[in-house]
């Protein structure tokens, strides 16, 4: 009995180590930037958002979990990563390396024969962008890998689009333009509370290169034009009123947030700005999909 407790334990705990490579809270929010374009650019069947939510957390996860692995040098450095399965010594790193390309070739196979190839190429694009022009490029080169590098988080609202209707038009570059300007303020906000793990690591973030005070200017200029652009949808009417009510409200709550950040450059600060920021992302999506579905 006691052996098979044991088994049952190990099987349970190889189990929660598959899903962390995922990093499933981080894919939670890339889910909702899938899912809610979907209604923006039309009337999706059920089936659709299910192979596309699938699909997504497969292309999404499969990336992470070859992060693990080529980060896996620098995760032992860095309190914040150093439990993962790899430097853990829970997993090989071959077997991640393994699962997380398993992953990307069944999201691969699901999206081209549910959605289009189109859909499917604009995935695998993501997962190559973020493999290797950020994780094993820009991450070790450069404090603007973030910016560059964020492009991949930004792929999934085509993926969306080109699901539903075949092509990526205007409305959708839109959409992405509002992630990769989100981008840097969410992450670098994140970076400043863990700034030592990057130093320790030598990845040069930008409050490790630039300092605290450059990247909390550099978080509010960012958030400026974030906020600006976020309008500009609603004022040439892709969107409505409860997208426009929406909007200004978050935006100006994300702008309020950072500029006290700016002022007061404490960990408190910078940690209710990436919470918020979280929140901000999912919320204006619901916003663009609620408002689409209304009119």
């Amino acid at each position: 009995m006691t052996q098979l407790a044991a088994t049952e334990t190990k099987r349970q705990s190889f189990a929660r180590d598959l899903v962390a490579l995922t990093k499933p809270r981080i894919i939670s929010l890339l889910l909702v930037t899938t899912i809610a374009p979907m209604y923006v650019a039309g009337d999706p069947s059920w089936q659709l958002v299910l192979a596309v939510f699938v699909g997504g957390y497969l292309m999404a996860g499969g990336a992470n979990a070859v992060n693990m692995y080529m980060d896996r040098d620098i995760d032992d450095r860095m309190s914040r990563t150093r439990l993962r399965p790899i430097p853990s010594g829970r997993m090989r790193a071959e077997a991640v390396l393994a699962f997380g390309v398993l992953c990307a070739t069944a999201a691969t196979f699901l999206l081209v024969h549910q959605a289009n190839v189109l859909t499917a190429t604009l995935a695998l694009g993501g997962f190559y962008t973020y493999v290797f022009v950020y994780t094993r490029w820009l991450k070790r080169s450069s404090p603007q890998n973030i910016v560059i590098g964020g492009a991949a988080g930004c792929v999934p609202v085509l993926v969306a689009w080109a699901a539903v209707t075949g092509e990526v038009g205007l409305p959708a570059l839109v959409l992405f333009a509002i992630v990769f300007l989100w981008t840097p303020p969410h992450f670098w906000a994140l970076a400043l509370l863990i700034k030592r793990d990057y130093a320790a690591a030598g990845v040069p973030m930008l409050p490790v290169v630039r300092g605290e005070r450059e990247t909390a200017r550099q978080i509010v200029l960012y958030t400026a034009a974030l906020v600006a652009f976020t309008l500009a949808p609603a004022l040439w009417g892709q969107f409505g009123l409860v997208y426009l009510v929406a909007a200004a409200a978050l935006g100006a709550t994300f702008l309020w947030f950072a500029w006290r950040l700016r002022r007061e450059r404490t960990p408190r600060r910078a940690a209710v700005l990436f919470h918020y920021s979280l929140a901000y992302l999912a919320l204006l999506f619901v916003a663009m999909a609620l408002d689409s579905v209304l009119l």
